[in-house]
């Protein structure tokens, strides 16, 4: 799953992508206000699972990126994270249009719960544990079973599947998923996204990972 960092401290930046990368995210880091108007313009929904945002940026202050994506309608998490703590400050935040506010220091394990929090509700699904056709994810413990047997996934595996659980009924092509699944930086082989499919058909079962043809992969029922 991917996330837009939005942080122009260097080495609490460099401990962020670190940090979130470590719990199984990939992460796009900018580092001021026009880049990150600039990224949202270009990713959105399609690509970004949400945005960490801290406020005083260069080039563009963060609550005026936050309202320009609210302008456009986008409905994209966004965890506002910053040193500025008064209870004013928060207001202004929340009413701009941010989804949780979080207030420098904090803690790493605070921060991954908010955002699982966020993405769980902005896709529909208040339970945190995903249960479909026998399989059970569990993002917070990053765990898989099916009909309650644990299958051990890899870390890109449980982010494929993730993803496609969350969007159950959905079929997304292989684009959209490399762009949930893969930070500017990475290099994605032409058929990485199928040899992962793959694998996770041996182990999980063939029958919950549908191809629509032409199109791309689906599970659960797709809307008539």
């Amino acid at each position: 799953m991917r996330l837009l960092l939005v942080e122009d401290d260097r080495l609490l930046g460099d401990a962020l992508h670190a940090g979130l990368t470590r719990t199984g995210y990939a992460v796009d880091w900018v580092r001021d206000g026009e880049a990150a108007s600039t990224s949202l313009a270009d990713g959105g929904l399609d690509t970004y699972a949400a945005v960490v945002l801290d406020l005083g940026l260069p080039k563009r202050d963060g609550l005026e990126v936050l309202r320009s994506l609210r302008r456009r309608s986008l409905a994209l998490p966004v965890l506002i994270l910053t040193a500025r703590d008064t209870i004013e400050d928060r207001i202004r935040g929340l009413d701009a249009g941010a989804d949780d506010y979080l207030v420098k220091p904090f803690d790493l394990g605070e921060l991954t719960a908010r955002l699982r929090a966020l993405v769980r509700r902005a896709n529909g699904r208040p339970l945190p544990m995903i249960e479909i056709q026998g399989v059970a994810l569990d993002p917070a413990a990053h765990t898989v079973r099916v009909d309650g047997t644990p299958v051990e996934l890899s870390a890109k595996e449980f982010a494929l599947l993730h993803v496609l659980m969350l969007n159950a009924g959905r079929v997304l092509s292989r684009t959209q998923l490399e762009q949930q699944l893969y930070s500017w930086d990475a290099e994605v082989g032409s058929n990485t996204v199928e040899v992962y499919i793959h694998h996770l058909r041996r182990k999980l079962g063939r029958d919950l990972i549908r191809t629509i043809r032409g199109v791309g992969y689906l599970i659960g029922q797709a809307p008539t």
